[in-house]
């Protein structure tokens, strides 16, 4: 009799964790933004496994890399170390290597779990757990507690069968991220297309009305393009737009935007940002320009191109799309028509230093 009962208290856990699984699995494939993902393969992880915290980190295969994407339960000081490099012979390089779970029931009766950051947190047990898609890596999955204990095996098996759905949605949501940049991005020049730059305008407008902050634009155009590429070529031009494509993103902050917006034409938004701070930015955005596509054009043409720039700031200038647009294309062309290579804004006082 007793044998029978425990045959149905077994059955009715097997099932119970069968319908969490089913569970995990509806919620990790429900989605494809990668963010919404990894919190949902978190969280649903976690409550599987009753763990306490936990994280999930994206695997860059080339550079032997991690990047933290999602956390619960942790510090702030454990969660600020956003990016690390695979330790030989430590937690994650083993469970790279072998593409299975690892667990460790006591952080401090293993030898080769010597992370400091994990130690120092106070982690005593967790599972690693790979993510793999098509026998490739594509970041890992930890589920900590801070005390030693037992996983309960039956668990760890079904897992493993989770962490199968994850990979999937990882891919999928990465997938779908790829797509939606190339429907707005530049191919030639890698930066934002003009179509995106009609959708991010307004919205960033809106946000600094919202939340009383300014917001600058800068305009900047070829000099003499169509000159250049009738002596050179368009292969040429091309090259010259993809540098200065480069340039601008390597000159900006993170938060900041640019925008093929047609030709050889270019738009920069920049949040927060007040027509002074603008102003410099621009200024090193002309001066790099002329200074780096000579190098990049060198055996191929004997100078690199110029450019004419354009700066507005919401509120200075105004406070109507249209009229700010309007405003900071003008600029440009005042630019041009008082000799090129130069920097136009409408402002009484100098830009501060």
């Amino acid at each position: 009799m007793t044998d029978c009962s425990n045959c149905k208290d077994s059955l009715e856990i097997q099932v119970q964790a069968l319908k969490d699984l089913i569970e995990v699995a509806r919620t990790v494939v429900s989605t494809l933004d990668l963010d919404t993902v990894l919190q949902a393969i978190l969280t649903s992880a976690m409550r599987f496994a009753a763990a306490p915290a936990g994280s999930v980190a994206l695997y860059d295969e080339k550079k032997m890399e991690l990047s933290l994407h999602a956390h619960a339960g942790l510090s702030a000081s454990f969660i600020k170390t956003e990016r690390w490099e695979v330790t030989p012979g430590g937690l994650t390089e083993r469970v790279l290597s072998s593409g299975e779970i690892l667990y460790i029931g006591d952080t401090a009766e293993t030898p080769f779990f010597n992370n400091p950051i994990a130690l120092e947190e106070g982690i005593r047990s967790l599972i690693c757990v790979p993510l793999v898609v098509q026998k490739r890596t594509v970041g890992v999955l930890y589920l900590d507690d801070f005390v030693p204990r037992q996983f309960d095996r039956e668990k760890l098996n079904l897992l493993s069968v989770l962490s199968s759905f994850a990979a999937m949605a990882i891919y999928n949501a990465k997938l779908h991220n790829r797509t939606k940049l190339m429907a707005i991005t530049d191919a030639l020049t890698g930066l934002h297309n003009h179509r995106y730059f009609h959708q991010q305008y307004p919205q960033e407008l809106g946000r600094s009305k919202r939340y009383q902050k300014p917001l600058s634009m800068i305009m900047l155009d070829v000099d003499d393009f169509k000159k250049f590429n009738d002596s050179y070529g368009h292969a040429c031009g091309d090259l010259v737009l993809a540098s200065i494509g480069e340039i601008i993103t390597m000159t900006l902050r993170r938060v900041d935007f640019a925008f093929r917006y047609g030709g050889e034409e270019f738009v920069v938004l920049l949040p927060e940002t007040k027509l002074s701070s603008a102003i410099h930015v621009a200024e090193r955005l002309r001066e790099r320009i002329e200074r780096e596509t000579v190098a990049a054009l060198k055996g191929i043409a004997t100078h690199g191109v110029t450019v004419s720039v354009g700066v507005v700031n919401y509120p200075d200038n105004g406070d109507l799309r249209e009229e700010l647009f309007t405003k900071v294309d003008a600029l440009l062309y005042r630019a041009k028509a008082e000799g090129k290579n130069r920097v136009y804004y409408d402002v009484e006082e100098a830009p501060e230093s």
